[in-house]
């Protein structure tokens, strides 16, 4: 009886013992042939560079036992294995559940293929793995701005010279992507640097994640308090005065002040974005909203510092209130109905970020039924 060949087809980066237990159940069918996305492919899928490049992820899955052989696919998109399914002719196209596709089973029945999904079963008593759940684990942090949101803009601070207020949050949840906790600039940071900040400088690292970020020619530039609320730890005061870069930077590390703004912060998810939202349309730049915007930054800054929870509510909304006095798409109506419903619950409510798609943050003495916590970055990792 023959044996019947079997093609698998994937990235294969950050090899890890669920990718094993996948070759080792496709190779339980027949002879295992496997198809390697190329590192072309899978930027332009995932807008991200792979971990190891095409050469040493083929070394790796051709050293395994299950695998007969493997090659790197030479097209692109989700189906860049078509001219090597076709030349090789397998028995079998096995996917796991996460590469289970409609096309792919279409064109199993055009080629006279089957198809079969794995069961995706630990081996024994190891831990289930994948590599999008091991890149939930990177140490890389997420940040928030607190009070002063857009003067990390010059068309902005060239008004009037103000503080932005971050705080650089560990990554011990999911947050959602374009949520305001600077998710895009995060992943810039996890191209060039992978799953943990290098112990360097977090100057230099916030100038290096900054230009990462903002190329020549990109048209829009990302604020710099992106990149240095994720680099610098704990609570920083980014002050700045029509430029791109802050003038100087002021840190709070102090465990006992940290502490107290962890117990005063409450995240409420919202709904996604509106499509085609455009934060920048219709906004009111003006002396009078910079200097109300910078006024309110600092009051956040000086009533954290007193740790007075009624005082930071009430600039925390101040601040809040600035930026859709410039910005007014920064809010919808759901939005506005869903403060409405905790005003008399809270001191205080900004957006993580803008037009929803992230969280309603609330100021409280005690802690808001059905929301969550954050912690925040004492250390570099």
């Amino acid at each position: 009886m023959a044996i019947k060949k079997v093609f698998v087809s994937g990235c294969f980066d950050i090899l890890h013992s669920g990718h094993v237990t996948f070759f080792e159940e496709a190779a339980s069918y027949g002879e295992l042939y496997v198809g390697l996305g190329s590192d072309r492919t899978i930027y332009r899928l995932k807008n991200r560079k792979t971990v190891y490049n095409e050469q040493e992820r083929l070394y790796m899955v051709k050293s395994l036992k299950f695998v007969h052989q493997a090659w790197i696919n030479s097209g692109s998109g989700t189906m860049d294995f078509m001219e090597e399914i076709k030349k090789l002719q397998p028995d079998i196209l096995f996917v796991n559940e996460d590469g289970d596709a409609d096309a792919k089973k279409d064109l199993c029945k055009q080629l006279g293929i089957e198809y079969v999904v794995s069961k995706r079963k630990p081996k024994d008593n190891l831990p289930g793995r994948s590599t999008t759940r091991l890149r939930q684990k990177s140490t890389i942090p997420y940040r928030l701005d607190l009070a002063g949101g857009w003067l990390d803009q010059p068309f902005v601070s060239k008004y009037y010279p103000g503080s932005v207020i971050t705080i650089s949050i560990e990554p011990t949840h999911n947050f959602n992507n374009r949520s305001g906790m600077s998710s895009s600039t995060r992943k810039k940071a996890l191209e060039i640097w992978g799953y943990s900040l290098p112990q360097d400088d977090p100057e230099k690292l916030a100038r290096i994640l900054f230009s990462f970020e903002n190329p020549p020619g990109k048209s829009e530039i990302s604020g710099s308090q992106d990149s240095i609320g994720i680099v610098f730890p704990g609570l920083n005061r980014l002050n700045y005065n029509g430029e791109y870069w802050p003038e100087s930077i002021e840190s709070c590390l102090d465990d006992t002040v940290l502490n107290w703004i962890e117990s005063h912060l409450n995240f409420l998810p919202l709904s996604p974005r509106e499509r085609h939202y455009d934060v920048l349309a219709d906004t009111h730049i003006n002396t009078a909203g910079a200097k109300a915007l910078a006024g309110a930054a600092e009051d956040v800054w000086n009533s954290i510092q007193d740790m007075n929870a009624p005082e930071f509510g009430k600039a925390f909304t101040r601040s809040f209130e600035a930026q859709v006095d410039m910005f007014p798409n920064m809010v919808n109506q759901t939005i506005r109905d869903m403060i409405e419903r905790y005003r008399n619950k809270a001191l205080g409510w900004k957006l993580s970020g803008a037009g929803g798609g992230g969280y309603l943050v609330l100021v409280s003495e005690t802690p808001i039924p059905d929301s969550m916590q954050i912690k925040i970055r004492r250390v570099f990792h």
